[in-house]
This record gives C-alpha cells, structure tokens and sequence, in this order.
C-alpha cells in the first residue's frame, strides 16, 4: 500500500513551544506509530505543516537588526529545517533511505485569494501595533482567549507540484519522501518561476501529491481524533465511517470550520474524486491503525 501521511503543524511543534529538542522529540513519537507500517512494507510520503516556525522566523525577524527575508524564502527554509529533522528521526523506524525535497507549488496569480488575504501568520499584535505594520492585519484570537491582531496573507489554491516527477522518481526507486512541507514554496510562471508572499493550503498540496504518486490512501494528521458533526456544541458527533457523497453535503451545509477541519475534508474529497481508495482524519499516535482502517473517520469514494 502506498500511503501519503500530512501531518499538521502542531503535530510536530506549536505556536508556544518551536525548540528542535520538542520537535525531534514529537517527531521520534511519530516514527514509533508509522514503524510498524513501513515493516510490513507499506510505502510511505510525508508532507507537512510549517505555521508554527514560520510564525517563530517572523518574530526573530522583527526583534532583528537584519535584512528582512519574503515569505517565500521563509517558507523554503522551514521546509529544509521541519524537513531534516523529520528524515533524521524516520530513518531507523522505515528502515532505509529518508529524501527531503524542497518543493514549490505553482499558484495563480489570478487567483482571488491575492484581493483578499485571510491567512493569519507571525506574531501578535495590540490594536495599535497592527495599525504601525506595513502590511495588512486582521483580529484573531489568541490560544489563551484574548483578541489580538495578525498579519494576513494570501492562501491561493496550488495548481501544480514543481518537483513531482523527482519524487516520483524516488518513490520508484523505494526512498521514503518528505515533501511539500508547509504547502510548498508558491510561485508563478510557466518558465522562470517567481516566489510570492503567499501561504498555499498544506492539505491541498497534500492531495496533489498523494494523486499524482497514485497513492492508495491519504491520511490527514491532525489534533483531533475524529471530523465531528456539531462540533464544539452539546450534541457533537464523531463521523467514524463515511462515503464522500455524504461527506460532501456536510461540508456544503457549512458542517465543517474553515481554517482548521474545512480544508482537510475538501482535500480529501477531491484526492478520491481524482481516483484514491481511502482517506482518513486522525491524530498522529493513530496512524497506524486509522491506515488499517480501526482508528479515525475513514473516508470512502
């Protein structure tokens, strides 16, 4: 079985805690789930999430007396960073050679997402700081339930992996990938390609690479165990099975929160009407048994 796990952000760092010791740490927790898939000979592609360290260079950089570095460029280097550490602690657990590929995904530039930037990233702000900043801001909510102010940037939709033929090539060639991390590097062009200031959906990335490597099964990693009808109201509901007709009128009844579980399930959806066999939400300590099909909501085509 060929198996595309993304994990999200807070699965290998959160906003509070981004130390390499507490990221090789979750991530050793990690390679012990997804070992004993790799030796039953599974294949196996990881992608990632990247908000909680791009959030950590962003406030470095504002505290710095340095030349300040694009978005793009801050999103390659976590890649490179997120994307060592999480090689360095699966190689023993699959048992042979672990690749990290730096990859760009090529956004519209037409894309609405450029007239109306929602995705909040970096640092908090009081009111009166955000209205100092030379970019856009919005209100946000802190983890701790005070109201703060964000920047907002572009989250426009990836229409094309750069680097899949490499990591088909290395899929074929029996090396455990690491790719995508963060969403990819957006840029744009058909020839010379050129980095913007966006952040690209890491699920939807997500679901480009699982169909273009034919994957059989796509796993979104997340914190919670379960997409849940209701959720966070009295009458919540774990989905634990679920075909993708009627996964599909929940998420256009407005089931699911855009942000957090939305584009998961819509990323799933769309690696099964493009001809995957399974896709399941689950936490990361699940993996392997939400890939045996015992754990998580599984979703079925």
């Amino acid at each position: 079985m060929r198996t595309v796990i993304a994990l999200g952000g807070n699965a290998i760092a959160s906003d509070g805690d981004v130390t390499v010791a507490q990221q090789r740490a979750r991530i050793g927790a990690l390679a012990d789930a997804v070992g004993e898939l790799a030796e039953r000979g599974d294949e196996l592609l990881f992608t990632h999430g990247n908000g909680p360290q791009v959030g950590q260079l962003l406030l470095q950089q504002s505290r710095a007396d340095a030349p300040e570095r694009p978005l793009d460029v801050l999103v390659a280097e976590t890649q490179a960073q997120i994307g060592y550490l999480v090689a360095d602690q699966l190689e023993s657990a699959v048992d042979g050679r672990v690749t990290t590929v730096v990859t760009r995904v090529r956004v519209d530039p037409a894309d609405p997402a450029f007239e109306d930037p929602t995705k909040p990233i970096g640092p908090y702000y009081t009111e009166s700081e955000a209205a100092e900043q030379s970019f856009e801001t919005g209100p946000v909510t802190k983890p701790t339930g005070e109201s703060a102010y964000r920047r907002l940037v572009p989250s426009p939709e990836p229409t094309a992996v750069l680097e899949i033929d490499e990591i088909r090539g290395l899929v074929a060639d029996g090396v455990t990938v690491v790719c995508g991390g963060g969403g990819g590097v957006p840029v744009v062009g058909d020839g010379a390609c050129e980095g913007v200031e966006a952040v690209v959906d890491k699920d939807h990335t997500s679901r480009l690479v699982a169909s273009a490597v034919d994957a059989d099964c796509l796993v979104m990693a997340t914190h919670v165990e379960y997409a849940y009808r209701n959720f966070g109201t009295d009458d919540e509901e774990p989905i634990r099975e679920t075909d993708a007709a009627s996964l599909r009128r929940a998420l256009e009844a407005g089931e699911f929160a855009a942000g957090s579980m939305r584009p998961k399930v819509a990323a799933c959806l769309r690696f099964l009407d493009a001809g995957g066999d399974r896709a399941v939400i689950t936490t990361p300590d699940s993996i392997a048994a939400a890939v045996d099909g015992d754990a998580g909501t599984q979703i079925r085509p």
